[in-house]
């Protein structure tokens, strides 16, 4: 019993598996790990940026103007989004007479919605190789299940002996295929939705500062000649 069980070992019944089933366990395996290698880089980098975006935020709310605060572009997308906003102040504004109000809030407008386009865009640049992991995985694996069988039955064949020792051990190996599959798929669809959904949540308050602050501007110009 003992011996079967080891026959049966992950390890083992990679090792004996055909070369299309071992390239096909070994690719799922590249994929998977690459899933959590995004998984953790995306995760550990929203964090940061929630917590960058926190603190900027109250330390824009507690400023007596917006042009004492200091913003580098690629601190975070909250900074690049106000540094975005100030240069086309500074640009359309500062020593202009007179001042076009309308054209001014169009312009402001539009270079904050292209600041938060470019931080959604870069967030979400290896999300899609996650849904393509996810959506993927389980049809490589499948395929891999089905020619572990096929060369199961085949060596049925040629044996004349449908016995379980000779059936067993070609399907666990086909098998295999599908579980490794599975593992590579579940938690790169997981971690798809979770990244997405954090995204989307950053996007939200970007957006909502975004309105603020153009308000907040909007509201300067009404106060220029």
């Amino acid at each position: 019993m003992v011996e079967a069980a080891d026959m049966m070992s992950p390890w083992n019944l990679f090792l004996q598996a055909d070369i299309v089933v071992k390239a096909v366990i070994i690719l799922l395996l590249a994929a998977s790990i690459w899933s959590w290698a995004i998984i953790i880089e995306r995760s550990r980098r929203l964090k940061a940026i929630g917590r960058a975006t926190a603190a900027f935020e109250d330390r824009f709310w507690k400023a007596t103007s917006v042009t004492d605060l200091k913003a580098t572009k690629g601190m975070h997308p909250a900074a690049d989004l106000f540094a975005a906003g100030m240069e086309e102040w500074r640009a359309s504004v500062d020593n202009r007479r007179p001042v076009d109000r309308e054209g001014v809030r169009s312009r402001l407008a539009t270079v904050m919605a292209a600041s938060i386009d470019r931080s959604i865009s870069d967030l979400s640049d290896r999300l899609s190789v996650l849904a393509t992991i996810g959506s993927v995985s389980p049809f490589v694996g499948l395929f891999g299940t089905v020619w572990g069988i096929m060369r199961a039955f085949t060596a049925i064949g040629a044996t004349q002996n449908t016995s379980l020792a000779v059936v067993a051990p070609g399907i666990a190996e086909a098998l295999f295929a599908t579980a490794i599959g599975l593992f590579a798929a579940i938690p790169a669809v997981i971690g798809y939705n979770r990244l997405l959904h954090g995204v989307t949540r950053l996007e939200d308050r970007l957006t909502a500062f975004s309105a603020s602050f153009h308000a907040m501007m909007s509201r300067e110009l009404d106060g220029q000649r």
